[in-house]
């Protein structure tokens, strides 16, 4: 069997802007993101969905690495 060597891609995001005033979709995006308070960063996996979560809420969050 071989083995699977290649190292994961990451991303890592911060939130930028306040969910208060914002439709509830983008509440719980942030909340699935792992981001809910002001300059809180995380660390994910680069897949295809978390892309999309990250450019449905692109207003409120910064990507700060790409790796």
């Amino acid at each position: 069997m071989a083995k699977n060597t290649e190292a994961k891609k990451t991303i890592t995001v911060e939130q930028i802007g306040s969910p208060i005033r914002r439709p509830a979709v983008q509440r719980q995006t942030l909340v699935g993101l792992g981001l809910n308070k002001m300059h809180r960063v995380r660390t994910l996996e680069d897949t295809p969905s978390v892309r999309g979560m990250i450019r449905a809420v692109q207003h409120l969050v910064r990507v700060v690495d790409e790796k």
